[in-house]
Formats: C-alpha cells, sequence, structure tokens
C-alpha cells in the first residue's frame, strides 16, 4: 500500500511525465494552415493525459506545459513559446488543452474501463468530446476573438482539423487498449490516483 508521500510523489511525477509527453509530440513538424493554426500531434498527448491520469492531474500536466510556454520554453510545434503565443490566432486551442485534458480525464472517469475493448471504447468517446469537441470550442471562440473571423468562418476553418483529430482518437484508444492489456491495475481516468 502506498503512502500519502508517496501517492504525492508518483502523482507528480505522472503529471510531469505527461506534460513532457506533449512537449515531445511538439517535436515532430507541424503543418501549417491558410487560419494561423498548425497541424500538431501535442492534441494526442491531451488526450492521452485525459484517459490516463484522469482530470485533476491531466489538467495539473497541461496547466504545466502552458506555463512552461509561457516561460518562453519553445515546446509547441515549430519551436514556439512565449507570451505571445496566447495572442495569436491559435491561442483558443492552447487555452483548451487543459480544459480538453480535464473534459477527457472527468468521461474517462465514469465510462466502463472493465475490460480492455471497453477501456478504449471509453477513451475514444472520451477523446472525441474532450480532446476534440473542448478544444475546437476553445479554437473557436479565439478564432473569433483574435483573428477577426466570423462564427461560421472560424466553425468552418476549425472542421479542417476533425479528421485528423479523430486519428488521434483511435491511436489514443490504441494506447489505452495496449496498456489495459499490459497493466491490467491500471485505473483509467484517474482512479488510482485520487
Amino acid at each position: 500500500m502506498m503512502t500519502s508521500t508517496s501517492s504525492r510523489s508518483s502523482g507528480l511525477a505522472y503529471v510531469s511525465l505527461f506534460a513532457a509527453l506533449v512537449a515531445v509530440f511538439g517535436l515532430i513538424p507541424k503543418i501549417d494552415l491558410p487560419l494561423g493554426v498548425p497541424i500538431t500531434l501535442q492534441t494526442l498527448g491531451v488526450m492521452l493525459a485525459g484517459c490516463m491520469l484522469g482530470p485533476k492531474k491531466a489538467l495539473q500536466a497541461l496547466l504545466l506545459f502552458l506555463a512552461a510556454v509561457a516561460v518562453g520554453l519553445p515546446l509547441l510545434s515549430g519551436g514556439r513559446g512565449g507570451l505571445g503565443v496566447f495572442v495569436a490566432p491559435s491561442s483558443g486551442y492552447l487555452i483548451g488543452f487543459p480544459i480538453g485534458a480535464l473534459a477527457t480525464g472527468l468521461l474517462m472517469a465514469y465510462l466502463p474501463v472493465n475490460s480492455p475493448r471497453r477501456a478504449a471504447i471509453s477513451a475514444f468517446f472520451a477523446s472525441a468530446v474532450g480532446g476534440v469537441l473542448a478544444i475546437h470550442v476553445c479554437g473557436v471562440i479565439g478564432l473569433v476573438t483574435l483573428a477577426n473571423l466570423s462564427w461560421t468562418q472560424a466553425f468552418w476553418g476549425t472542421l479542417v482539423f476533425v479528421p485528423g483529430d479523430l486519428i488521434k482518437c483511435v491511436l489514443c484508444a490504441i494506447v489505452v487498449h495496449s496498456v489495459a492489456r499490459g497493466l491490467p491495475d491500471w485505473r483509467f481516468g484517474g482512479r488510482a490516483f485520487q
């Protein structure tokens, strides 16, 4: 049985690990689109954090990641960082990262995970709602506010990302399935860490 101190240390390690994972996904070259919003793998890290850690730890991991970006570390795709990225057209998506991780974790905490197959299906659904819908809502608000697009333009513009994001949901489900098979005691949605 874990003591409170070792449990906290373990939780801190997971938070740091997933913040680093999102940063590593930023090393993969981005694909720029005309809206000023790049296609990256970093949203996959958001989905994985929510599914694997649960709402509280996933939120902490993404807030840690954004804090590192804010102090100037070039952790976003294309080597971007600093406060300027929070006023760029893509900043709504960035602000959506912790919100998406929280939403993914909340859903995953309540969905069935009693078999690898169910865990994978739950991960896909939680990722689609938290990692796609929540982030895109924030992204659309950012595009309207900072890029001066109309709501219609921003909505149609963000749809270009959805097919790729659904592929990321599938990848997240595959990872969760693999973890569920290899570590049957893992409690998805943060059940083991709360």
